[in-house]
């Protein structure tokens, strides 16, 4: 089986050096930092090649080589390279967090006869397969709620914060809109708004605020009620708001001194060297999901929690784990036919799958990354 995986950067990495200790998978990373091949070359048993996906005819070139493509680019550039993918005819798993509607390319994958699991990471990925499986043991989901969040380990000011994904990507979601599910219609709030403390083993107390994160929940999961929340270290929201309230995440260009700047481009430059993870940085991964709901004439509630630590061994961080082995073992299962569905896949229907979700627990389990699932009445 040859893979090909787009993206050599922090999660691509670690998905690369995942399937390549399979002997029956042939791996080869794409990525236009050659330094990134180069250490990635060294790390793991990977053929590399330097180029810039956005290339006209690059990503069909690339797909006639291989069986199955991964697609890790930065979420700008994702949904035209996810539709090349699926143009080519490539079954492909990916975590590139665009903001397009996936369902767009559904026609597409079908006609081409492709599997294209989208959003395939922790959030959204994990704690989606979590829910297509819970939604399988209820008659009614009810409720679905998701705490996420990616810190450093030791709290630095004056942000507090490490990008472990694409810097560019965590701006998206401090700007963009989040929509949740309220009484069974879909409402919008401010990114970064309602601000709530939390109490989380292995960290204490952190803050949670609203996101766009529940993406393919709201056409796949029937739920009345519905929401993703973001976690930070106290602080870092009020932090940003007062940069997007003044003005510094405008794209929109604006005249300094008769030079036509963009204040997001400048604020991105100034922020990303602040946010990138050091050498001896480590990071921790915390996600709890709790959906309620309806079995026979009882309400239960599902709660899944995980709390995942930079791995020192392999110096990989626990995002790059938790989103990252994630999307290798659904790329095992699709290249395996474990899961086979056509077309556009969230990944919660890879948890609707018989298997799938076990097959996903007990593969996260041998990677150290541990779910925790409690199951209580509600009255």
């Amino acid at each position: 089986m040859r893979i090909t995986v787009l993206g050599a950067g922090l999660v691509g990495s670690a998905i690369v050096q995942d399937l390549a200790q399979e002997k029956s998978f042939s791996v080869t990373a794409v990525d236009v930092d050659k330094g990134a091949l180069a250490k990635l070359q060294a790390a793991a048993a990977t053929t590399t090649v330097q180029a810039d996906v956005r290339e006209p005819g690059r990503i069909a070139a690339l797909a006639a080589g291989c069986d199955l493509m991964i697609c890790a680019v930065p979420g700008f550039m994702g949904f035209e390279t996810l539709k090349r993918i699926i143009e080519a005819g490539r079954n492909v798993v990916d975590i590139s967090f665009f903001a397009e509607d996936p369902f767009l390319l559904d026609d597409l994958a079908r006609a081409k006869n492709v599997t294209a699991v989208i959003d395939c990471g922790v959030a959204p990925g994990l704690c989606n397969i979590i829910a297509g499986r819970v939604a399988t043991l209820l008659e009614r989901v009810e409720r679905y709620v998701c705490y996420v969040g990616g810190l450093p380990k030791i709290r630095r000011w004056p942000y507090e914060y490490r990008a472990v994904f694409s810097p560019q990507d965590v701006l998206e979601e401090y700007t963009r809109p989040a929509r949740m599910v309220e009484g069974g219609e879909v409402v919008v709030r401010p990114a970064l708004s309602d601000v709530e403390l939390l109490d989380f083993a292995g960290v204490g107390t952190l803050e949670a605020f609203n996101t766009d994160g529940l993406r393919s929940l709201m056409r796949t999961l029937a739920a009345p009620f519905m929401k993703e929340k973001t976690l930070r270290y106290p602080g870092h929201a009020n932090l940003m708001r007062v940069f997007s309230q003044t003005g510094f995440f405008n794209p929109a260009p604006i005249e300094v001194e008769g030079v036509r700047v963009s204040p997001l481009a400048v604020t991105s430059r100034l922020i990303f060297d602040e946010w990138r993870m050091g050498k001896d940085d480590e990071d921790v991964t915390i996600l709890q999901v709790t959906l309620e709901g309806c079995k026979g004439e009882k309400r239960v509630r599902h709660t899944f929690d995980l709390f995942d630590q930079y791995d020192r061994a392999t110096h990989t961080t626990s995002m790059a784990r938790t989103t990252g082995y994630t999307c290798a073992i659904v790329a095992r299962q699709v290249a395996s036919g474990l899961f086979s569905q056509k077309g556009i896949c969230p990944p919660e229907f890879v948890g609707r799958v018989a298997g799938c979700y076990d097959n996903v627990m007990a593969e996260c389990d041998k990677r150290g990354i541990s779910v925790k699932e409690t199951i209580a009445a509600v009255s």
